[in-house]
């Protein structure tokens, strides 16, 4: 698991940019799926059929874009201004690391102005940034132009036993729970079809959990994503190493949750209940309406320091929620009458 959480970490596709990157996710699902495609907005859709007729359906879904930034000029001093893409974290960038993504891949790095001056009590602005290559502006600007995307470039690796840390496990650290998937199931005997998806653009309005969801219409749906997890700044967190978190709440199927957790104590995998009274923030927040409505049910990773280049989580964690979700599928009945609120 951590070897392909890295793999998919070390992958660069902001939103919008995924393309650049779908191929590869693509062939990662390929061994464990009777067919793979990409839809028209970009997400990935492999589906393994269980071989039955009229079996149901469910999509096992994370998104597979990050968020990340995009040139907007290129000053007279070679140097790159940009907007973000995402809900980055303004006050981590200066000093950062990134790939511009251009003709060619330049490194950079990110500058501010000294603290010193600054106008006292004011808060760092992207404005206040640009990139440096270390190229003159006519280098720049041959290989660069306004609009090209920006991907944060640190990727720090294994911490301590169990733990890993780098960009973008926000969400592939949930891409790869579903890889993990498929690649359990692969010759199991099943009563549903599974579909598996990578979907673009959660990071800018949860866009492809909505339309592959209206073009799948499973008879069920489990969204996988991050939660938060505790930090020194955040103690009303969940502790990492503590299992996938289950959500509950009127975002969620409240059976189709209990069936879930009710698998996690049976098969002894660690699992906590994370309640959520509102909008998860998640696709599973889009994909619980499409059509004339999906149950959905959403598994979380507990992360630490959220949309930042050292975005740090316990494999273990990522373990159990692949766990889970192939005992759930394997123990799927033909009859989803269950479901029926």
């Amino acid at each position: 698991m951590k070897d392909l959480i890295k793999q998919l970490s070390d992958m660069r596709g902001i939103s919008g940019f995924e393309y650049r990157i779908t191929d590869e996710i693509k062939n990662l699902l390929a061994p464990y799926c009777d067919s793979v495609r990409t839809d028209a907005l970009g997400s990935v859709i492999g589906v393994k059929r269980c071989g039955k007729e009229n079996a149901p359906s469910v999509m096992i879904e994370a998104h597979c874009d990050e968020i990340g930034l995009m040139v907007t000029s290129v000053t007279d001093e070679g140097y790159l201004t940009f907007t973000n893409v995402g809900g980055v974290d303004r006050t981590t960038l200066p000093s950062g690391e990134v790939t511009v993504h251009g003709k060619r891949d330049l490194w950079g790095v990110i500058g501010i102005q000294p603290e010193r001056f600054l106008e006292d009590g004011k808060s760092v602005d992207i404005r206040d940034m640009a990139i440096d290559t270390g190229l003159d502006a006519n280098t720049v600007r041959e290989c660069v132009s306004v609009g090209d995307s920006v991907t944060i470039a640190q990727s720090v690796g294994s911490m301590g036993d169990t733990q890993f840390s780098g960009k973008s496990l926000d969400d592939r650290a949930s891409v790869a729970a579903i890889i993990t998937v498929m690649k359990n199931i692969q010759n199991a005997a099943l009563n549903v079809d599974v579909y598996a998806v990578a979907a673009v653009q959660e990071e800018v309005g949860c866009r492809g959990g909505k339309t592959t969801a209206y073009g799948i219409n499973p008879d069920m749906a489990i969204a996988i994503d991050v939660t938060h997890a505790a930090t020194p700044d955040n103690s009303d967190a969940f502790e990492t190493g503590c299992g996938t978190a289950v959500c509950v709440g009127p975002n969620l199927h409240p059976r189709l949750t209990d069936r879930l957790l009710k698998t996690a104590d049976k098969h002894g995998i660690k699992a906590v209940v994370e309640v959520e009274g509102g909008d998860t923030g998640t696709d599973a927040w889009e994909i619980q309406t499409a059509r004339d409505g999906i149950p959905t049910a959403l598994l979380s990773i507990p992360l630490k320091y959220m949309h930042t280049s050292v975005e740090t989580l316990d494999i273990s964690d990522a373990e159990a929620t692949a766990e889970l979700l192939t005992e759930f599928i394997k123990e799927s009945e033909v009859d989803t009458k269950w479901l029926t609120l």
